[in-house]
């Protein structure tokens, strides 16, 4: 993946946001706006920033995108916009595209036409934000499917020194802990033997049900 190039079509909040992140991990992104402010304020933070009707098929394809590994549509106040330049990633041959959806409607829309992937950064950050408002010990919360749920939980102090083989929570609420954040490293695949201590993160995976009633038993 170190190789991988991304570009990047829309540098509003989340495609600016998106876009500083794959540079830190150590990418190369071309960002493209048609907006000349959002473009001249990430020039110096992307390996390449330009201003371009990303509508354009002419233009994307003198911009070299089919060449990229990835394409992001990140075009966050006009649909129609957002819904032709998925189609010219597409039809130019962008090897993997994603794009950012503003409705459900619009979601279902670039489904229908073949993204790769479809993401809804507000609509997602706000199921975050809430789970984490109203539980206590929830660090963060991604929703894997309609069903299924990954979540970080802090260890209360009632659980500190006790072995997950004690624990039990696949016996006793059907969700599993894969994984246990010390303060020296993380463990993954935790065995029986491994004991919590107060303020470890467990990350556990099951329904939401079975992961409210396992927060709900250790925070009584």
């Amino acid at each position: 993946m170190k190789n991988h190039q991304f570009v990047i079509i829309g540098l509003g909040r989340f495609g600016s946001s998106l876009s500083k992140e794959l540079v830190q991990l150590g990418y190369e992104v071309l960002g493209i706006d048609k907006d000349e402010e959002a473009v001249q304020d990430m020039s110096q933070l992307l390996t390449h920033a330009v201003v371009a009707e990303s509508t354009d098929e002419e233009v994307l394809r003198s911009l070299g995108v089919r060449n990229f590994d990835c394409g992001v549509v990140a075009i966050g106040d006009d649909i129609q916009a957002s819904i032709l330049t998925t189609i010219l990633l597409k039809d130019l041959g962008v090897k993997k595209v994603v794009a950012k959806a503003m409705s459900e409607l619009h979601g279902r829309v670039l489904e229908k036409i073949g993204v790769d992937r479809v993401v809804y950064p507000e609509r997602d950050m706000g199921i975050r934000v809430a789970h984490q408002l109203v539980s206590p010990n929830l660090l963060d919360y991604i929703e894997l499917s309609k069903d299924y749920t990954i979540a970080e939980l802090s260890v209360p102090k009632c659980l500190d020194g006790v072995s997950l083989q004690a624990l039990n929570p696949r016996a006793k609420f059907g969700c599993s802990i894969v994984a246990i954040n010390k303060p020296k490293g993380i463990i993954i695949a935790p065995s029986a033997g491994d004991v919590l201590t107060e303020k470890d993160v467990m990350v556990v995976i099951g329904t939401n049900h079975q992961i409210e009633q396992f927060e709900a038993s250790v925070t009584r």
